[in-house]
């Protein structure tokens, strides 16, 4: 197979072609490899290899399922693949082995994909744009002196420029939706509760950061979420199971749908012109696919959300703390980015009275946007404030930002993504719109609580009303 054939297909597309034996999961290997060294030198997207690993896999013979034989990337953070290294984006985790697959991962194998690398991310994930000090920065196939965002910037420069047809993300403020929009690719946050996170913790980051992909097309998203959602051993809750597959609802219409759009941020933040245009252009196109649209937004108190996403730095503190000292590991200026650092000593003046403020204005922000559920199907908002900002705007080595000063930097960017974290809805970012001068822009759709299928329902129609995969950046394998 050339690499032209193979970037032709989504990944259930190279699923089929196997089951046809039209092509080997050999043969995919050996393609996406070479589309891998073709193109990643000029972006950085793929920063380790696990080609030994996807040998084993080939050799011990890959399960049935639906993405048998599929190449994939996965993440370096959030997810634990047995006997690799997991940096997190840290030159201080650099050393540090899993020991085991975690279940997600454990997923993953057992739907037949065939992982041969990791994605380069900021350092744990604390910035939306992928530019860390362990592994410098990755580029935007679409224009290389712009980000390609993140913290999942790593895998969307990798599927945007068909490396591999989809790549693992998380999502905690936004990480999949954000580069999604930057590299105009399809990108769902699940529910909160919808995929394990075992077999060590009951949730991450209080539930806000869950785990899920990128894709470039509707049903490779709808698929995965069928092969990797669900609880697992001893999970504390779990989002309700779908009434039918998450596939058949990505081919099913949506019917006439109650759908809310703002163009306007809760925080006061700009909004540029092409960001509000997409939602414009996307409000009229479901107008015309026979839905109700309404200028309405949920009335939200950005302070709210500001407090809330103060876990963050009792994340830090507690991993720094509690953690590094059991693993031998100690932060410092040489090994940890100074925003990193900035971070974890606000969290260590956090009290307990503070951690409760954060889960009294988590629960209170989720009561009113499922409120404002009780009336709309979904909600339509920019994905992001501005078009992909060129790297260094967003600086995570700058020793004079204080920890919530750096919140309200990416905030600025993300304004609008970080809310669904706070609640757990389910949203994406969809990419309906390119600006001017040719760079992908995401529109976001959120939903009610555990309500994915509707969200999935309405892509299938977007994406066949305005299909968006015949769209290829600059820098691209051929």
């Amino acid at each position: 197979m050339k690499i032209s054939e193979y970037t032709a297909f989504d990944a259930l597309g190279l699923a089929e072609l196997v089951r046809r034996r039209e092509v080997t999961p050999s043969e995919l290997m050996d393609v996406a490899s070479a589309a891998i060294e073709q193109v990643n030198p000029a972006l950085n997207a793929v920063i380790g290899s696990l080609r030994e690993d996807a040998e084993r896999s080939l050799r011990a013979g890959l399960p049935e399922g639906p993405f048998t034989g599929v190449p994939y990337l996965v993440k370096d953070l959030g997810i634990l693949v047995a006997g690799t290294p997991t940096g997190m984006g840290s030159r201080l985790f650099q050393g540090l082995v899993s020991p085991a697959d975690d279940e997600l991962m454990t997923r993953f194998r057992r739907a037949g994909l065939v992982s041969l690398g990791k994605t380069n991310t900021p350092e744990l994930g604390m910035n939306v744009v992928t530019e860390p000090a362990a592994h410098g920065p990755t580029r935007n196939p679409w224009r290389l002196d712009r980000t390609p965002g993140g913290s999942s910037g790593g895998a969307a420069a990798a599927v945007a420029a068909r490396m591999v047809p989809m790549a693992h993300g998380n999502d905690v403020a936004g990480s999949i939706r954000i580069p999604s929009s930057c590299c105009g690719l399809f990108g769902l946050k699940p529910t909160r509760g919808r995929i394990p996170t075992g077999p060590v913790e009951g949730e991450v980051l209080l539930g806000f950061a869950t785990d899920h992909a990128l894709t470039r097309s509707v049903r490779d998203s709808a698929a995965l979420l069928d092969a990797i959602a669900g609880p697992d051993p001893g999970t504390p809750y779990f989002a309700p199971p779908p009434a039918r597959s998450f596939l058949e609802e990505a081919r099913t219409p949506p019917g006439r749908l109650r759908i809310a759009f703002t163009d306007a941020t809760w925080s006061g933040a700009a909004v540029h012109d092409e960001c509000r245009q997409a939602v414009r252009r996307a409000a009229a196109l479901c107008e015309e696919l026979g839905h109700e649209v309404v200028l309405a937004r949920p009335d939200i108190d950005w302070e709210r959300v500001r407090i809330s996403f103060r876990m963050l730095l009792s994340y830090q503190a507690h991993l720094f703390d509690r953690v590094c000292p059991v693993l031998g590991l100690a932060p410092g200026r040489d090994t940890v980015e100074a925003t990193t650092l900035i971070m974890a000593e606000a969290g260590r003046r956090m009290s307990a009275v503070d951690l409760h403020d954060v889960l009294v204005a988590r629960d209170q922000i989720s009561r009113q946007v499922g409120q404002f559920f009780t009336q709309f199907d979904a909600l339509l908002t920019p994905t992001l404030t501005t078009l992909p900002i060129p790297p260094g705007t967003l600086n995570a080595n700058d020793p004079s930002v204080d920890a919530e000063a750096w919140l309200d930097q990416i905030f600025a960017f993300a304004a609008f993504t970080p809310l669904f974290n706070v609640t757990g809805s389910p949203a994406m970012s969809v990419p309906l719109h390119v600006s001017a001068d040719g760079l992908p822009v995401g529109v976001q759709f959120a939903g009610r609580y555990a309500d994915d299928a509707t969200l999935l329902r309405l892509a299938g129609q977007l994406e066949q009303a305005a299909p968006w995969d015949r769209r290829r950046p600059r820098i691209c394998a051929t």
